[in-house]
This record gives C-alpha cells, sequence and structure tokens, in this order.
C-alpha cells in the first residue's frame, strides 16, 4: 500500500470543510491513518516548501500556512498519491475540474484548500515533519479486499 501526505490548509479549516475533505478520501477508499490539527510554525512551513525558497511567492506561502489552525493527514491505498492529486484537483481553481476539492471549492491560487504531496519523494520529505512512524496508525480495514483489488 501506497502512503500520501496532505493538509487541509487555513482557508478549509475557516470554511468549515474539514469534514467534506476527509469524508471524500474516506468514500474513495483511502485509509486514514494519520490526522491532526495543528498549528504549523514557521520551521515546518519552510522545511516543507524549501524546494520554493527564493521564488517569490515563498514567504507569502509561508505566512498563509502559518496563518491559522490546518489539519495533516496520512492516507494509504493502492496508487493512493495519484489518486489523491486527482481528487484535488488543479492548483489554480479555475483549472480545477468539477467534483474535485479545489474545483468545487477553491478561490484562488493561494487559498486552494489543501496541499497534497505530488510524488513519493515529496511524501518521504513531508510526512516526517508533521507525523512520526508512531503517530501512524497500523490496521486493517474491513472494507480492504474491495478496495485494494486490481
Amino acid at each position: 500500500m501506497e502512503r500520501s501526505f496532505i493538509i487541509i490548509k487555513p482557508d478549509a479549516v475557516q470554511r468549515g470543510l474539514i469534514g467534506e475533505i476527509i469524508r471524500r478520501f474516506e468514500q474513495k477508499g483511502l485509509k486514514l491513518v494519520g490526522l491532526k490539527m495543528l498549528q504549523v510554525t514557521r520551521e515546518q512551513a519552510g522545511r516543507q516548501y524549501s524546494c520554493h525558497l527564493g521564488r517569490p511567492f515563498y514567504d507569502s506561502l509561508v505566512q498563509f500556512m502559518t496563518s491559522g489552525p490546518v489539519c495533516a493527514m496520512t492516507v494509504e491505498g493502492k496508487n493512493a498519491i495519484n489518486l489523491v492529486r486527482k481528487m484535488v484537483g488543479a492548483t489554480a481553481p479555475e483549472n480545477a475540474e468539477p467534483g474535485t476539492i479545489r474545483g468545487d471549492f477553491a478561490i484562488n491560487v493561494q487559498n486552494n484548500l489543501v496541499h497534497a504531496s505530488d510524488s513519493a519523494e515529496s511524501v518521504a520529505h513531508e510526512l516526517p515533519i508533521y507525523f512520526s512512524e508512531q503517530d501512524l496508525m497500523k490496521y486493517d480495514s474491513a472494507l480492504k479486499d474491495w478496495f485494494c483489488k486490481g
């Protein structure tokens, strides 16, 4: 099984969309193995977005991600990274398809509700910033045979 890392951003928390966003991933058959609400520190945001250091939007991104509480989560499932990215939708809401989280709810590029790791390397980099291995649950879903075939 593959893991994907997701952050429900401050704008989604403020708009009361945590439950809706989690519901979509669960209903798709992804297994929630880590979940916590937290206030991202500048150090955490800096580590997470280190690949954008020096870009014009870096400071505003860090400021936004530290502006209010977020909900960090880890899900598991077959092809979880690509599946989550498809469900989240394009970064720019105007390019996000209806039915995706951003297509249905996002306002603009910065206030686009959700961060989702885009590769296994990104998960390996981002996940430990917010979760230790002890934070992640190990359990068998009663539905695993339905969602994990083929």
